[in-house]
């Protein structure tokens, strides 16, 4: 069992969100969904939590009222074999969501996420520290990752 989890708070999207979560990772699942009863702080019959997984990753989404929001303080980074990878998640999550600087976005629900290649730290710390400061200067002009710009800036 996994003894620290991520507890993520929504106003009333808790299962919605874990629903397309469940959807975009292809590892995931939901594992239980905890309703309010009658009388509850929530109308009865909607998700009060909703425990999920995301490759092996435990977290739980609660509906807890308007008192929370989300900021880039936190975020989840998705580390990315390629491309296809980066276009794939980007899309799935800016979808309602909004794009960022340099592979951050928002998602629909105001959850921050970093679609980053797993090339980028050979790119941004690699041998060539000149390379490297053209791949950071390409990065900062970007929102979504490019790994063929990033690359080629690297090389000059």
């Amino acid at each position: 069992m996994q003894q620290i989890s991520t507890c993520l708070w929504f106003e009333n999207q808790a299962e919605e969100a874990a629903g397309l979560y469940t959807s975009v990772f292809s590892d995931s699942r939901i594992l239980n969904v905890a309703r309010f009863g009658e009388g509850g702080p929530g109308p009865a019959g909607q998700a009060m939590t909703v425990e999920f997984e995301i490759e092996g990753r435990r977290f739980m989404a609660l509906n807890g009222g308007p008192a929370s929001n989300f900021t880039e303080a936190v975020s989840f980074v998705v580390d990315c074999a390629d491309q296809d990878e980066v276009d794939r998640y980007w899309a799935a999550l800016t979808d309602g969501g909004s794009e960022q600087r340099c592979g951050w976005l928002k998602d629909r629900y105001g959850v921050s996420w970093q679609i980053i290649p797993s090339v980028l730290g050979s790119l941004l710390g690699g041998a060539d520290p000149e390379g490297s400061q053209r791949a950071m200067q390409a990065m900062l002009g970007m929102q979504k990752l490019d790994i063929a710009q990033l690359q080629q800036a690297y090389d000059g």
